[in-house]
């Protein structure tokens, strides 16, 4: 195929990585000479805090990703040319700068981004260059699994289904960027300077993770490779927090430093063969394909119920309710597991999934706070925050979303903690002040014996707060609160 421009530009956004890359491998195809550029957005960087794990991650990436491309283009003048900036204006005026004729990017369906995407296409257009666009980021994505009527599906196993026998090794297989890597160009004098520090983003330096998590593509690919040896078990392993049970790909994911059609090629040949790890792991990925299907049909789930009955529903408000989300956030509930939980996420970014549920489900239903509230902690908090799985998960969780949980399942904090961390290795691990409990009492402190709380050195009330609710009283209040949505 002979190339139709002269000049492309490939816009790098949630796509860090230089192999199977959708939009560099269709910008080498169609271009003779293709530039780089990442720009870090002004528009997205400049509310968040000035230590933000994620722009950390980001910019390890990039480092990473501007040697790949140096590599691949077999010159040390190649790479990545990076800017700060605002997006939506810089994107149209390097691609000026440097002459091209077409810029190539991948689909973000964030209602934001989409907005922000219709900017750069008409002010290409404006200069006469075109814009293109592609699916990477999802397996399936958009209008690709539809029902026989032709509507989204608005049920998880309906879609699944659909979604297995509509995959195949044309939707699994990677774009072979290597094999003309060589129409990668030099950076043009002034475009050409490294990745920007963090100080330079005006960005305090940020300890990624005392998880100390892998970054770049050769980040996850070990955790990849770490994770195939243990994904038989996955199905068992996966609920319990203080285990190495989860793949840990989820940031990577998010940035795209490593390809999702890798990950459900590799699940989906293991699932083949009868393996449940691979067939459960695979799931996760088409739950992640699924809430992206919503929010891309149904945009407007950001602010809104996806089930409108439900905005119907009074939540607490007023100083009070302020008072019990601080004490939620800051992991001051006098639940164990949930407080263990909050200061995982607030210590290092991550917080395992089967707990992402319970902390949402007692903030919602054992609190009666708006699940938005906890929506945009998780936002701020999560090194791999997704609009849309963030989304799908707290609606999932407050029973006002597609295909959610029961309005009246109200998890139980405490057979939650004794289920899944019955050994209270977790709980001990970010609580430490009630390590020296015993088993059964790490989970109730509150009903701890007093000579049990002595040995431990634990004064409730001052060394760990009692419970700012009691469940079974707040599980009675939830379901009169839900009873608007049963009368609609």
């Amino acid at each position: 195929m002979e190339p139709s421009y002269a000049c492309g530009l490939v816009w790098f956004r949630r796509d860090l990585r230089a192999s199977d890359h959708a939009a560099l491998y269709h910008a080498l195809r169609q271009c003779q000479q293709v530039h780089c550029v990442f720009v870090f957005d002004r528009a997205i960087l400049d509310p968040l805090p000035r230590a933000d794990r994620r722009v950390a991650f980001i910019r390890e990436a990039l480092v990473e990703l501007d040697a790949a491309l140096r590599r691949q283009s077999g010159q040390a003048e190649g790479g990545l040319i990076v800017s700060h900036a605002v997006a939506g204006e810089a994107v149209p005026a390097l691609a000026e700068a440097l002459g091209v004729q077409a810029v190539f990017t991948n689909h973000d369906d964030e209602p934001q981004a989409l907005a922000r995407d219709a900017q750069v296409r008409t002010r290409l257009a404006a200069q006469g260059r075109a814009f293109h666009t592609f699916k990477d980021h999802t397996l399936l994505e958009r209008d690709e699994v539809l029902t026989l009527a032709g509507k989204p599906y608005s049920v998880f196993t309906p879609y699944k289904n659909a979604w297995l026998r509509k995959i195949n090794a044309f939707y699994l297989q990677s774009y072979p960027v290597e094999r003309y890597a060589h129409r990668l160009a030099p950076r043009p004098a002034g475009q050409n300077a490294p990745v920007p520090s963090l100080q330079a983003l005006g960005c305090d330096p940020t300890p990624l993770s005392p998880l100390r998590l892998p970054t770049g593509s050769s980040g996850a690919q070990q955790l990849f490779e770490d994770f195939l040896e243990r994904i038989e078990r996955y199905q068992e392993a996966r609920d319990f927090p203080a285990i190495k049970g989860p793949s840990y790909l989820s940031v990577h994911l998010r940035f795209g430093t490593i390809s999702p059609r890798l990950l459900a090629r590799t699940a989906h040949a293991l699932s083949l063969t009868g393996q449940p790890g691979a067939s459960t792991w695979l799931n996760e990925l088409i739950w992640r394909d699924f809430y992206f299907q919503i929010l891309a049909h149904h945009p407007q789930v950001v602010e809104h119920s996806f089930k409108p009955a439900y905005d119907a529903i009074a939540w607490e408000s007023g100083p009070p309710a302020e008072a019990l989300f601080q004490a939620w956030c800051e992991g001051r509930t006098g639940y164990p597991l949930v407080d263990a939980a909050m200061a995982q996420l607030n210590q290092t970014g991550y917080m395992h999934n089967r707990l992402r549920m319970v902390v949402a489900s007692f903030l919602v239903k054992d609190l009666g706070i708006d699940w938005r509230w906890g929506e945009r902690y998780f936002a701020e908090k999560l090194n791999d925050f997704d609009l849309a799985a963030n989304n799908g998960g707290w609606q999932w969780a407050s029973s006002s979303g597609c295909d959610a949980q029961p309005y009246f399942r109200i998890f139980n904090p405490v057979s939650q903690s004794q289920k899944f961390d019955a050994q209270g290795k977790f709980i001990r691990r970010y609580l430490p002040q009630l390590a020296g409990l015993p088993d059964a009492a790490l989970h109730t402190p509150w009903l701890a014996k007093p000579l049990e709380l002595h040995e431990a050195g634990v004064v409730l009330g001052q060394d760990y707060p009692l419970p700012v609710v009691d469940h079974d009283t707040a599980r009675q209040r939830t379901l009169q609160r839900y009873a608007v949505v049963k009368a609609g």
